[in-house]
């Protein structure tokens, strides 16, 4: 059985028992339970997909990693690098994602 839902303008595919990174949550805390209710599609015996929700659908999750100050795990540095050829301009900026990771417990349709 698997599930896709929204969170975060995302969609992520889902399994009971998965650990996913989603966009960061500043609102929870380590060990708090999540409810995610914007289920697009359910698919186990049936496939069932909601125009554009299904409307009994919910995705239950436990928050498993959040960081020391409550703003979310980093994740690892991107580096972006701009240069125009023969105009002497270059720039480089870089900055490190933050996210939260949560622990799939189960689907209900």
């Amino acid at each position: 059985m698997y599930a896709i839902f929204e969170t975060g303008g995302k969609q992520h595919r889902v399994t009971p028992g998965e650990n996913l990174r989603i966009d960061l949550l500043r609102e929870t805390k380590k060990g708090d339970s999540l409810v995610f209710d914007r289920v697009l599609m359910v698919s186990g015996e049936t496939c069932v997909v909601g125009r554009p929700y299904v409307a009994s659908a919910k995705v239950l999750a436990t928050v498993t990693c959040m960081g020391s100050d409550g703003a979310g795990v980093k994740d690892k540095k991107v580096h972006v690098f701009k240069k125009k050829r023969r105009q002497g301009y270059q720039k480089s900026i870089g900055h490190r994602q933050r996210y939260t990771e949560i622990h799939i417990n189960s689907i209900e349709s």
